[in-house]
């Protein structure tokens, strides 16, 4: 079932920007039933689709409900755009969409149910061989990441050329790095790596000297990562900061799927509400939303 899943979403991807190319209207019906017959011969199994950014906080929820709940498998299909992954739950392909954004108005038609799961700060973080760097201003963001600052040493560090790891605007942590410290008319530096999301910013920023990007705190936390987390203006992305607004780049990681869905989906979404999944989240430096 897995498999065919994953591929029911590529044909959805493909059929939804076919159809805003060149203005047809998706026909998922056929989609939805080959889905019914995958599921008629696989055993129950919950499929989350959504923003890559939602994953590391999705898979430890997973894990814990899966160790507690042993016949019921949660798989992830590949993360995706959000406005295709809300199709596929509308459509029957994904049982959960997990997103760090709010709903668009536009894709809430009255079916779908929408909660609220954690909170997980995005850090700056730098590569161990920047020494002597512990917090940026947002004057110093500013400076880097639109190319006007080009050397470490010039806020204290080794003379090294600053790297730049970025995302596209369109990612939710550049829009979120925007609205905290950018600012939304910020000229990206022209010499800045552009890398597809926080996963190709996390591997390139363990393995490339003088570099620095912004990612998820709960991950490099939880993962220990070998790298030099910063603080900014003085305010750690700590857990504690986090709860208490103190540090203000945050977003909130929500779930999304059909308000009438099967027993088996609405217990693992009632899961990720719980006690158990609060203790789990903060284990690994993600905040919950109710404990």
């Amino acid at each position: 079932m897995k498999l065919n899943t994953q591929w029911l979403i590529v044909i959805l991807s493909a059929s939804i920007i076919f159809g805003e190319l060149y203005g047809c209207t998706t026909n998922t019906s056929t989609l939805v039933k080959n889905k019914e017959i995958a599921n008629t011969q696989a055993q129950q199994e919950i499929i989350i689709g959504g923003q890559s950014s939602t994953y590391p906080t999705m898979k430890i929820l997973a894990d814990v409900y899966t160790a507690k709940v042993k016949n019921i498998p949660v798989s992830f299909v590949p993360p995706n755009q959000l406005k295709i992954a809300i199709a596929a739950v509308k459509e029957g392909l994904l049982d959960i969409c997990s997103m760090s954004e709010e709903l668009p108005s536009e894709e809430n038609d009255g079916t779908l149910d929408y909660r609220v799961v954690t909170k997980d700060a995005l850090l700056l973080a730098t590569h161990p061989s920047v020494e002597g760097i512990t917090n940026l201003t947002t004057a110093n963001l500013k400076a880097i990441y639109s190319g006007a600052m080009k050397n470490w040493q010039q806020i204290g560090g080794p003379d090294a050329k600053i790297i730049v790891l970025d995302l596209p605007d369109n990612e939710p942590a550049k829009r979120l790095l925007r609205k905290y410290y950018q600012g939304k008319d910020l000229k990206n530096s022209p010499q800045a790596v552009i890398l597809k999301d926080e996963k190709d910013i996390i591997t390139a920023l363990q393995n490339t000297p003088y570099s620095i990007g912004a990612f998820s705190s709960g991950y490099a936390i939880s993962h220990h990562l070998a790298v030099n987390l910063l603080s900014l203006n003085g305010v750690e992305a700590t857990p504690e900061n986090v709860q208490s607004g103190r540090y203000q780049m945050v977003r909130t990681i929500r779930l999304v799927s059909k308000k009438t869905t099967s027993e088996a989906i609405e217990a693992f979404i009632n899961f990720t509400n719980s006690k158990q999944a609060a203790l789990a989240l903060r284990k690994s430096a993600f905040v919950s939303s109710t404990y």
